[in-house]
């Protein structure tokens, strides 16, 4: 996710718990998707997981943005 920011991202991990948390909580999101659609789980399911994973990516890509962008000023 996100590899051009990777340096960045390895930065905010270390330094904002709470871009940390939501990091983990994609990453985790992703590894259950991938089960359920292993397990065979119904759509619906799969989908609303994909639905939260999609959201948690553009909180983790808008506070890459404002991180970067407070810092060209």
């Amino acid at each position: 996710m996100f590899h051009e920011h990777r340096e960045l991202i390895s930065k905010l991990k270390k330094e904002d718990k709470y871009f940390n948390k939501i990091f983990l909580k994609h990453n985790e999101l992703d590894e259950e998707i991938l089960a359920l659609e292993k397990n065979r789980t119904d759509q619906f399911t799969i989908e609303k997981k994909k639905k939260e994973k999609l959201k948690i990516k553009d909180e983790v890509y808008n506070l890459i943005m404002k991180y970067k962008n407070s810092k060209v000023c």
